[in-house]
């Protein structure tokens, strides 16, 4: 990063440049013949809404009940390796985009430089503002426009097999030194503590994230990019450590091998975020009773800081034919106490709204974890997020060059920080070829 530090006024300054300079989505004629409307009353119109968040038909058909005039209509996408955005950036090229779609907060920026997003500021979307977190709210914002209202966040901590650490006199870590004595620990036992997953590149930048970096930053109209910052390096030579001495596995997480691990206890722990418990107590449901979730490993001892792993949106497309119902929908189901309910039950995330619901209520699946609150873990976290950090545009191609290079560095023993720099000099020839202007930090 450059030596000054970025201000909030000029982060939102040179996104403002980005959104100028790509000329991005507003209210007008989209010039292929589908200009947005507004419904006449008793009109019956239909919404169609891209989504992968469990359960997610539940809040809807409950929309749908309440709104008969204003239906809308779910399609499942999937998540896996970002499938859902090459089929949404697909849709927006070739002119047939859902009218809503659901967008994690790293990801927005990219759908501002295909032009793919409706600026919801005209349409008085910041009335609703102080109905959402703040931090997760201006992670949409850029400049004076806003194109996506907050769904949920991910704060990050750690899941763990309490009756195998117990079991193995393995104590909680609380600090990254003691997260590497329990894996020495766990791997005597014949089990890995974990996994390092290499195309796992949301989780690499929410550990990079609370080690104090700063991958984007802005100065006037351009982008500053700086991936192999200090505290990215501290990260990558950790795990590094651990890969080289093979106290973690490096197979994929989230996928058939991982589960396994994890039923039959190969695997004991994970670094992971709030939407987690959905993930274990649907993949490993022979483990009800003994997982616990503690705060994410400190690098210094006494230290609150933590990050985010994901966190969604709801995102109105530019060639949404009805806008203000589209908005309307957006903000009913992310604020409206019965769909946030719904949205908890099927293990959406950590709200971004403010109220409507009780820390007590997110711990849906407490016999799975023993009894344990264990979402005051993940609401204390959320807490203490470094909220300067920042997305830029090109972070789902970021994460997959990540994900070649750490895959490629595991093959062939190159080291991680190799990784940073070669993906330093990708990211940015991938935005300058964007047209955007872009200096190393």
């Amino acid at each position: 990063m450059t030596s000054k530090p970025l201000h909030r006024r000029t982060v939102l300054g040179g996104a403002a440049a980005l959104a100028a300079g790509f000329a991005l989505a507003g209210c007008g004629d989209d010039g292929d013949g589908r200009a947005p409307e507004e419904r006449k009353k008793g009109q019956r119109i239909s919404l169609t809404f891209w989504s992968w968040v469990p359960g997610i038909d539940k809040p809807v058909d409950l929309w749908n009940r309440k709104n008969p005039d204003v239906q809308v209509k779910v399609e499942k996408v999937s998540a896996v390796n970002g499938q859902q955005y090459a089929k949404m950036h697909a849709a927006i090229k070739a002119g047939n985009p859902p009218d809503l779609g659901q967008i994690e907060f790293p990801v927005v920026p990219s759908f501002l430089l295909d032009n793919g997003l409706l600026d919801l500021a005209p349409l008085g979307a910041a009335r609703h503002k102080d109905k959402f977190s703040g931090w997760q709210w201006q992670q949409s914002v850029f400049g004076k426009s806003l194109y996506a209202i907050p769904q949920a966040s991910g704060p990050m901590g750690l899941f763990l097999r309490q009756d195998l650490f117990d079991k193995w006199d393995v104590p909680t870590p609380r600090t990254w030194d003691e997260y590497e004595t329990a894996a020495k620990a766990v791997r005597r036992k014949g089990a890995w503590i974990e996994t390092f997953a290499p195309t796992n590149g949301n989780r690499f930048a929410g550990l990079a994230w609370q080690a104090g970096a700063k991958w984007y930053g802005t100065h006037g109209d351009t982008w500053i990019v700086h991936l192999d910052d200090e505290p990215t390096r501290r990260v990558a030579d950790y795990w590094e450590s651990l890969v080289r001495r093979k106290l973690v596995k490096t197979i994929p997480d989230r996928q058939n091998a991982w589960y396994k691990d994890l039923q039959t206890g190969a695997i004991p722990a994970w670094v992971g975020a709030s939407w987690g418990d959905a993930l274990l107590v649907g993949n490993a449901p022979g483990t009800k009773g003994k997982w616990r979730a503690a705060p994410l490993p400190q690098w210094k001892a006494g230290e609150q800081a933590f990050a985010n792993w994901g966190g969604s949106t709801t995102a109105v497309f530019a060639k949404a034919r009805y806008p203000k119902d589209a908005l309307d929908f957006a903000v009913w189901l992310n604020t409206d106490p019965e769909s946030v309910k719904l949205l908890i039950d099927g293990g959406y995330g950590f709200p971004s709204a403010k109220k409507g619901y009780a820390t007590t209520d997110l711990d849906v699946d407490k016999d799975f974890f023993g009894g344990q609150a264990y979402s005051k873990v993940f609401a204390d976290a959320g807490a203490h997020v470094d909220t300067s950090w920042r997305w830029g545009p090109g972070v789902d191609t970021l994460y997959q060059r990540l994900g070649d290079a750490f895959t490629d560095a595991l093959a062939d023993g190159s080291s991680f920080r190799s990784v940073l720099t070669k993906v330093q000099r990708q990211t940015l020839a991938d935005l300058k070829g964007k047209g955007l202007k872009v200096e190393s930090g």
